[in-house]
């Protein structure tokens, strides 16, 4: 699992990097609430850990202005703010849970592994997002940079899966057996010219390239 923790206090940060690098999850963090901003916009996590009291932004603001960019990730406010208003306020701002300091270890851990159990179980994406690229499952639209971008049923199919594995490879195998229901390799160029069609289509005109090929292993949509 992929966490970010933003918090100021650097000793407490490597706290929860050690105990839960122990149990197998990656973690990252931002020293107040701005840069774990940034850092939640610019990675895919699957919980974020924050801090209430931050210098330059705290972490209800932080939480209130991903909401409102259409940010759903599962957040669990960590602060030493613990009284009843303190909790709702959390919550309010966009929190799905609050763990009050000190805390233990094992009880943060159950906390953040039931947040990642809830999402997977309960979201039901509509909308794909890989840095300015926006895909619309429900009104079948493509946008990047807010430039609407018409795209062919096969193309579109293409471009969700690679959406959906947004900054992993992509082989042609998995390529054929996702997009064209192909169960081994033809020895057909398909790929090679709707992933062409593509990059023209999502890339022209815009100062970063997405689509990348990546030597000897398939393909990369790279935010």
């Amino acid at each position: 699992m992929r966490l970010l923790i933003v918090e100021d206090d650097a000793l407490a940060a490597q706290a929860m990097i050690t105990g839960l690098s122990e149990h197998g999850h990656q973690c990252l963090t931002a020293g107040d609430g701005e840069a774990g901003l940034k850092a939640a916009g610019d990675g895919r996590f699957d919980v974020l850990i924050v801090d209430r009291m931050m210098p330059r932004m705290d972490g209800i603001r932080m939480v209130e202005t991903l909401r409102r960019d259409g940010d759903h990730t599962p957040v669990l406010f960590l602060s030493a703010l613990g009284e009843i208003g303190d909790r709702v306020d959390g919550l309010n701002a966009g929190g799905d849970d609050y763990l009050v300091k000190p805390y233990a270890l094992a009880e943060l851990l159950a906390r953040v592994e039931a947040l990642a159990r809830r999402r997977e179980m309960g979201a039901v994406q509509t909308v794909l997002k890989v840095g300015d690229l926006e895909m619309d499952l429900i009104a079948r639209e493509v946008r990047r940079a807010g430039v609407d971008i018409d795209l062919q049923p096969r193309e579109f199919k293409l471009l969700e899966f690679l959406m959906r594995h947004g900054g992993q490879s992509v082989t042609r195998t998995m390529l054929l057996e996702k997009v064209w229901d192909y169960h081994f390799d033809p020895q057909t160029n398909v790929i090679d010219v709707h992933i062409s069609r593509l990059r023209s289509k999502i890339d022209k005109g815009f100062d970063k390239p997405m689509l990348q090929t990546v030597r000897g292993a398939g393909y990369r949509l790279e935010a």
